[in-house]
């Protein structure tokens, strides 16, 4: 795989942000445009592949947005919207296999959901019903994690672990650009290199970190800095989900051989707020907004599919019906979540027995039948 340096000269055509060229196999009018380069690693991707990768997209938009209106309903405390990055997310998600191991930050969801995340776990952590939402291991995705960048240390410190083990699945790391400018970014780039770790780093530039756009900490492209550290990088159209699936394919296949980390730079839009705590016409131009709105990863895809005569409205019917099921499923299990006992705490915090909070368990134990309930495992009053 070339640096970002030669990725011209594969382009079959290209949109460009910031004067530099991003991988493009569907524009946004949804046109299919052909590249050498890359359709060979999308080449098994056919009419009802596309279908599939359509039927994903709508799925987590529709979970993103049910969850965004449990926001609002006093339901759940918070909530990151992804609305936008469907595409860089099912792309890159979908590319993976199942013994890789995913590390993600708060705003994966689309990630998650094709990993196999059980819907209700979404939600556990923004319910404030549990402190983290699944077991890493059943899905092999970790649990998010909300401090900005720490997930690469993690990733990159996994992928030495499958050196060490001589297996050649790939750890997988998402973050911002806003992460890109934290030093645990910039350390995990550089063990990465330095032991030629399997780790993708998978950075989705959607302009805003929270408040402040992405030009503020990047003066030229995120994806140029990875060279630097001697980590070849790509930069892809976020919005352009067989674009996303072509690269991450393209960086797993180097991961697997042997040949190191890859740094993958999806340029894309944050559409929503950073979280539903947000107000981003405080800070957003909203023609900015609307431009991105004509890139919508969604309705680039389905104007493929309309232009191969594959949406037609009984296939489109049968999409929005899975997705409103599955909805219905997410709204069901947040509103029939369990509360947890107050000792829950202390659950899950090492792994072998420790009197020390063993100590502290009994000590709360007491307090909480202080209060004249007798028991201690249901909610404290």
């Amino acid at each position: 795989m070339s640096e970002t340096s030669d990725t011209s000269a594969r382009q079959g055509t290209a949109d460009s942000v910031d004067g530099t060229d991003l991988i493009q196999l569907i524009d946004a009018l949804g046109t299919r445009h052909p590249n050498p380069h890359y359709d060979p690693l999308v080449a098994d991707v056919d009419g009802a592949a596309l279908q599939a990768l359509y039927e994903d997209m709508v799925v987590v938009r529709r979970i993103d947005a049910e969850a965004t209106a449990l926001q609002r309903q006093g339901e759940l405390a918070l909530w990151p919207p992804l609305l936008g990055q469907e595409a860089a997310q099912i792309g890159s998600g979908r590319a993976l296999r199942q013994d890789d191991f995913v590390f993600s930050s708060y705003r994966e969801n689309a990630v998650a959901y094709c990993r196999g995340v059980d819907l209700t776990d979404l939600l556990r952590v923004w319910r404030g019903n549990a402190s983290s939402g699944w077991d890493p291991y059943a899905i092999n995705m970790a649990t998010p994690q909300v401090i900005i960048g720490a997930q690469t240390l993690h990733a990159t410190g996994y992928a030495m672990g499958i050196l060490n083990d001589g297996a050649d699945s790939v750890a997988v790391t998402y973050f911002g650009d806003g992460a890109t400018s934290q030093g645990d970014v910039n350390e995990a780039l550089v063990f990465a290199a330095s032991y030629q770790a399997p780790v993708v780093f998978f950075c989705q530039n959607n302009h805003w970190a929270i408040s402040e756009p992405v030009g503020l900490q990047a003066h030229v492209p995120i994806a140029n800095r990875a060279p630097g550290f001697g980590i070849p990088s790509v930069r892809v159209d976020g919005n352009d989900v067989l674009a996303c699936l072509a690269v991450t394919r393209e960086a797993l296949i180097r991961a697997r051989s042997g040949g190191g980390p890859t740094f993958i730079e999806a340029v894309t839009y944050r559409m929503g707020p950073h979280t539903t705590a947000d107000d981003p016409s405080r800070y957003r131009d909203p023609n900015e907004l609307e431009d991105w709105a004509a890139k919508d990863p969604l309705a680039r895809i389905a104007a493929l599919l309309d232009s191969m005569d594959l949406l037609d409205a009984a296939y489109a019917d049968t999409v929005k019906a899975k997705a409103d099921g599955v909805a219905a499923e997410l709204r069901a299990g947040c509103l029939g979540m369990a509360e947890p006992a107050p000792t829950d705490v202390f659950q899950h915090v090492y792994s072998a027995p420790n009197s020390w909070l063993d100590r502290q368990q009994d000590h709360y134990e007491r307090y909480l039948l202080s209060f004249g309930n007798g028991t201690t495992t249901e909610g404290a009053s």
